[in-house]
């Protein structure tokens, strides 16, 4: 009896309800932790938003500047950015070309998306491992910002962090791109 057959007989073939299912779960939980990381990032805007209200005005009206400003304003940039990333991914905030994919049948564009899927995949799988040896080589040199010596180490294992929820979206996307691929 060939392998598929026993698979099926035991209950366990492919199941695109059951696969359906399970992907739309996986894909809530993805966009559950995307949006818990945009409050992050959303606190980094804030925080940059408070530190250049309160440097500008000290500056202005008692020519007194907040030691740091630039460093604190800096790493806050990199926490909005990085940690927004993902739920922009989700609602289609990034920047595509789909003149052309537009215009070839399904399956086709099903599979073009799954080859953008894996290689934004492998590429977001890259810059987590380089991140994450910056990170140590930050974290064992001691490197700092150059006005309040901020260790630069946490925020480097910080992107790092936040892009995994985006590795999971685009885990997802090829998913959902494979199963138009293979259906019927």
């Amino acid at each position: 009896m060939p392998a598929g057959e026993v698979f099926r007989e035991q209950g366990q073939g492919f199941n695109s309800v059951k696969f359906t299912t399970r992907l739309g779960k996986f894909e809530k939980f993805v966009s559950r932790l995307s949006g818990w990381f945009e409050w992050i990032g959303i606190a980094g805007l804030l925080l940059m938003m408070l530190i250049t209200g309160i440097d500008v005005v000290g500056g202005k009206l008692f020519t007194w500047r907040l030691l740091g400003a630039l460093d604190v304003v800096m790493l806050s940039q990199i926490i909005a950015i990085a940690f927004a990333a993902a739920c922009a991914l989700i609602i289609g905030r990034h920047v595509r070309v789909e003149f052309v994919v537009t215009r070839l049948p399904q399956r086709a564009q099903a599979v073009i998306n799954s080859i953008i899927s894996i290689l934004g995949l492998g590429l977001f799988i890259l810059i987590i491992w380089r991140l994450t040896v910056l990170g140590y080589t930050f974290q064992t040199s001691g490197v700092t910002t150059a006005t309040v010596y901020i260790p630069l180490y946490p925020f480097a294992y910080g992107i790092a962090l936040a892009s995994i929820p985006i590795c999971l979206v685009f885990l997802v996307e090829l998913m959902k791109s494979l199963a138009k691929v293979v259906k019927r």
